[in-house]
């Protein structure tokens, strides 16, 4: 591709603002930001995304029509689309199935294959992302593997575009950098520039609990691998290309820290950030508040948190992953999902149209309703109770929850036990909890394994 053709939007990837943050408990320390979500994929990806699509290009590597395969917690992948199919190429990528769902619409928005696989295995396992990845980048034709953990292009790219950029917008004035540890191709790339030009800068790193990364930055060992919710950063192993040399502090921080942070800093600071962001910002605040002389330090708001709309800024999502604290009880209502009193209960009223119940079920993805009366609770409907009413005629889909509604109604008081539960389940789609106080919610069968699911946690 000649350089009049290249696409007008990579121009766009890098010199991204930094701003300062002045609503943060920062101790004596000053901390900025670096938004890296203002690249036009929405990452700091991009600029490894463009790094190693143009070197392959230029070594032979990457032909016209050729294909791009690679593994991607999704940024990575977003940053390949953004390049590849502007340029293109056919874009495939193999994404593990803790993914946020709106990477995964983006990915298909801009025409990339996306092939998902399990998220709860490791590195030799053949449903590995990565291991799926190289299988298919060998069994494509013309297929460039991009494989960004072995990439000598990856961190080059942040050695010679974000570090540099960071050090002119500093003012040449930087003690510390906060980073986690993806492919490593940020904290490598950094390293490698500033151990030239400011050679006692900190690197500190942040990593999500369950991840070998702060273990074996602190002592040479792999500790024993977990699982996280945190996207985008923290491994099951130590990247090839990962530079530990300046990591002087590590902190471990939590999914329910790194999600709580992400949050904290969209409300007081309006910055949307991922879950990655959360864990940096954690752990620079620690250590920031750790220091007892003045410091600048810089982290990155790695990716735009509008991608994680259903999952860091869901608080239904937030609740059912036990990140979220709400009023325990020590009865059944903890297992209500949706409570009445915390406002969640999606409803119906006994006059709204089954178009109506059909649509509210859709919206969030559930397959029954309460129907409240001046929130008295006079019923139920669910998706089959809809069906019969409508099946022999379309047209019934404008006549009344009445009509279809299940008024004959079994309720289980809040201190009922898991077996009467159980019980109450089998016989239906849904448990109702209530008793001479009122309506509290609806527990379905899905409710009841997620508190199980917690419960081994």
């Amino acid at each position: 591709m000649t350089n009049e053709t290249r696409p007008a939007v990579l121009d766009l990837i890098g010199n991204t603002p930094l701003v300062r943050v002045t609503r943060f408990d920062t101790g004596c320390c000053t901390l900025f930001l670096k938004l890296e979500s203002q690249n036009p994929g929405g990452s700091i990806k991009d600029r490894i995304g463009v790094a190693m699509i143009e070197t392959a290009e230029r070594d032979g590597r990457l032909r016209p029509g050729g294909t791009i395969v690679e593994a991607t917690a999704g940024n990575t992948g977003l940053g390949l689309a953004l390049v590849g199919r502007a340029k293109g190429y056919r874009v495939v990528l193999v994404v593990p199935d803790k993914m946020s769902t709106e990477k995964v619409l983006h990915l298909k928005a801009m025409g990339a294959e996306v092939h998902i696989t399990r998220s709860d295995v490791g590195k030799g396992h053949p449903e590995y992302y990565q291991d799926v990845a190289a299988r298919l980048a060998g069994e494509i034709p013309d297929a460039f593997f991009a494989d960004q953990f072995n990439n000598p292009a990856n961190p080059l790219a942040h050695e010679t575009s974000t570090a540099p950029e960071i050090w002119q917008q500093t003012g040449h004035d930087l003690d510390a950098i906060v980073v986690g540890v993806g492919s490593a191709g940020t904290l490598t790339g950094l390293t490698r520039f500033f151990q030239k030009v400011q050679p006692h800068l900190e690197m500190v790193l942040a990593d999500p609990l369950g991840s070998v990364m702060a273990e074996y930055s602190r002592s040479g060992t792999l500790g024993t691998v977990g699982s996280w919710a945190v996207e985008g950063i923290g491994e099951d192993f130590v990247p090839a290309i990962a530079d530990l040399s300046s990591v002087r502090r590590a902190y471990t921080i939590s999914d329910a820290e790194s999600f709580a942070h992400a949050r904290e800093l969209l409300r007081v600071e309006g910055i949307p950030g991922g879950s990655s962001t959360g864990t940096l910002l954690a752990a620079a605040l620690r250590y920031c508040r750790e220091q007892t002389a003045p410091k600048r330090v810089l982290s990155f708001v790695c990716d735009t948190g509008t991608r994680y709309l259903s999952k860091v800024y869901n608080d239904q999502w937030m609740t059912d992953q036990g990140l979220l604290q709400r009023k325990r009880y020590g009865d059944l209502r903890d297992l209500i999902a949706r409570r009445v009193e915390e406002g969640r209960v999606i409803s119906v009223g006994p006059t709204d149209t089954l178009l109506t119940a059909f649509q509210r079920m859709r919206l969030a993805d559930i397959s029954q309703l309460p129907v409240l009366d001046q929130g008295h609770l006079v019923g139920v409907i669910d998706e089959s109770d809809i069906l019969l009413g409508v099946h022999a005629d379309a047209t019934h889909f404008h006549q009344a929850v009445t009509t279809a509604m299940t008024t004959r109604l079994e309720t289980l008081p809040p201190a009922a036990s898991l077996a009467e539960l159980q019980a109450e389940l089998d016989r239906g789609l849904v448990a109702i909890i209530a008793d001479a106080s009122g309506f509290y919610g609806l527990i379905t069968r899905s409710d009841l394994l997620n508190h199980l699911r917690r419960t081994l946690a």
